[in-house]
C-alpha cells in the first residue's frame, strides 16, 4: 500500500483571512457542477485554460474568485468547478463536523468530475487547447491524476492534501508545488519524500518553499501581514509564470 504524504484537510485548513475585492468573473453551470468563469481580457485570442481545482472554501469564495482572476488577467481561461455542490466551509455554521464534512465530500467530488471535465472540453476545447491545472489543499489529487493521464500539459500544487506516493510515482507532466516551510497536511519529511521520488524518476518539477507562512497561505494569507502578503503573491506569480513555460 502506498505511504500518506499529505493528509487529509484539518485544522490547519479552517481558519485564514477573507480578503476585499471585486470578482470580474461568472458562474455558469458545465458538466453539472456550478463553475467559477474567469476570462482572459478582450482581444486575447487564447487557446490555454486553467483548471482551477479549490481547496476546502470552495472556488466561490472572493479569495479563490479574486486568484482566478488575477491568473485570467494574464490570457487565460480559468475554470474552477463547485464540487462542493454548494456546500464549501463558508456555508458552515460554526459547530459543524468539518473532519467529517470533508471525508463526506470526496466521493461525489470525484464522481461529479469526469463529466464536468468531459463538458468543459466539449465546450472550450480545439486541437491546439492546452490545459493546465492548480490544485490547492483538497484540489490536489485532482491535479496529479491529471497530471498522470497526459490531459494536461503542467500542474501546480499549493500546500496540498490526499496525496500518497502512488501520486508522485504515476507523474507523468511536469508538476510544480507552492509550500509552506511549516505544514501540518504536508510535513517537511513528506515533501523530502515526493522530492525524492521526483528526482529519482527524473520528473520535471519546481518547488517553492516559503518561511514564516502555514498551511492556507497561498489562499487565506493576511494582506496586512507582509510576510504573508508576499509569499501569497509570490506563489500566484510562481504558478502563472510555470504555467507561461509550458503553454507558450
Amino acid at each position: 500500500m502506498s505511504s500518506t504524504l499529505a493528509t487529509a484537510p484539518g485544522s490547519c485548513c479552517w481558519p485564514g483571512v477573507k480578503h476585499t475585492g471585486t470578482p470580474v468573473g461568472r458562474i455558469e453551470a458545465l458538466g453539472g457542477i456550478e463553475t467559477y468563469i474567469s476570462d482572459p481580457p478582450t482581444g486575447t485570442a487564447t487557446q490555454n485554460v486553467i483548471l482551477f481545482l479549490a481547496d476546502v472554501y470552495g472556488p466561490l469564495f472572493v479569495n479563490n474568485q479574486l486568484l482566478q482572476d488575477y491568473f485570467a488577467s494574464y490570457g487565460y481561461l480559468v475554470l474552477g468547478p463547485d464540487y462542493f455542490f454548494g456546500d464549501a466551509l463558508p456555508k458552515h455554521p460554526p459547530d459543524r463536523d468539518r473532519r467529517a464534512w470533508v471525508e463526506e465530500a470526496r466521493k461525489p467530488a470525484i464522481d461529479a468530475f469526469p463529466a464536468w471535465l468531459d463538458d468543459v472540453k466539449a465546450k472550450y476545447g480545439t486541437e491546439t487547447t492546452k490545459y493546465c491545472a492548480v490544485g490547492y489543499c483538497f484540489g490536489a489529487p485532482f491535479v496529479m491524476d491529471l497530471c498522470s493521464a497526459g490531459s494536461v500539459v503542467a500542474g501546480a500544487l499549493a500546500h496540498p492534501a490526499f496525496l500518497d506516493e502512488s501520486h508522485f510515482e504515476k507523474l507523468d507532466r511536469p508538476l510544480m508545488l507552492s509550500c509552506p516551510e511549516d505544514d501540518l497536511t504536508f510535513p517537511h519529511a513528506s515533501r523530502r519524500r515526493a522530492e525524492d521520488i521526483m528526482v529519482r524518476r527524473k520528473c520535471t518539477y519546481y518547488f517553492q518553499v516559503f518561511s514564516g507562512v502555514t498551511h492556507g497561505f497561498a489562499i487565506r494569507g493576511d494582506p496586512d501581514i507582509e510576510t504573508e502578503r508576499w509569499a501569497k503573491e509570490a506563489s500566484a506569480r510562481g504558478i502563472k509564470e510555470w504555467f507561461d513555460r509550458f503553454t507558450a
